[in-house]
């Protein structure tokens, strides 16, 4: 099943003090390059849902795709963005999956465990989860959902990712949360030094 990657990256960082989350070193590299090197294989393109000015993620010479919702509206707002532009520019694309710009350990295997188990339940979204935790913003979501979305978002003001996931057939996904939890983020100072750590014994069982 074809696939489009999106890198959603939209967020204010209030609790990292306003810094760009996805700049923030782990294992030597940003965050955002652990993303996008374990994303890439998985999808035929990737884009990254950001606000404010683009020119902070030249380097990764990635499209940049901002909300069209205004006021942060949060997750939704990038995920909408993203469908959108898969709509307008690879049309033959129909499925977007969504991961949020902190994770820089997301699994290998998202894309594929993701689609095989949103066929299999016949569901529209399938989404992620690891221990008792479900990450919505990982999702897989039909590019067919937009207009649904944008109404839910403009006409609705819907913020919850969960609350309008809730509305369709959805799967969980479940992968192990030890040694390591694939979908930790970065979202604290004091995750640093945790994110360092994991990069640290990935590259030392690869070594």
């Amino acid at each position: 099943m074809r696939c489009f990657g999106l890198i959603l990256a939209g967020g204010q960082a209030l609790r990292m003090g306003g810094v760009a989350k996805p700049l923030i070193q782990v294992g030597g590299a940003p965050i955002l390059e652990h993303v996008v090197r374990r994303l890439a294989p998985q999808c035929v393109r990737l884009a990254l849902n950001a606000n404010g000015d683009p020119e902070r993620y030249a380097a990764f010479h990635l499209p940049i795709v901002p909300d069209q919702v205004e006021g942060f509206a949060g997750p939704l707002a990038g995920v909408l963005a993203g469908l959108d532009h898969v709509a307008a520019h690879f049309p033959d694309v129909p499925l977007v999956l969504s991961v949020p710009a902190d994770t820089p350990f997301i699994p290998q295997d998202l894309v594929q465990r993701l689609a095989s188990a949103r066929v299999e339940a016949k569901a529209e979204i399938a989404v992620a989860k690891s221990g008792d935790r479900v990450h919505h913003a990982v999702a897989l979501w039909p590019v067919a959902l937009r207009e649904e979305l944008r109404h839910a978002l403009v006409k609705e003001d819907l913020r919850k990712v969960s609350g309008f996931i809730e509305r369709y057939a959805s799967t969980l996904v479940e992968w192990p949360d030890a040694p390591y939890d694939p979908f930790f983020n970065v979202n604290r100072p004091e995750d640093v030094e945790l994110a360092e750590r994991i990069a640290a014994s990935l590259e030392a069982q690869r070594s």
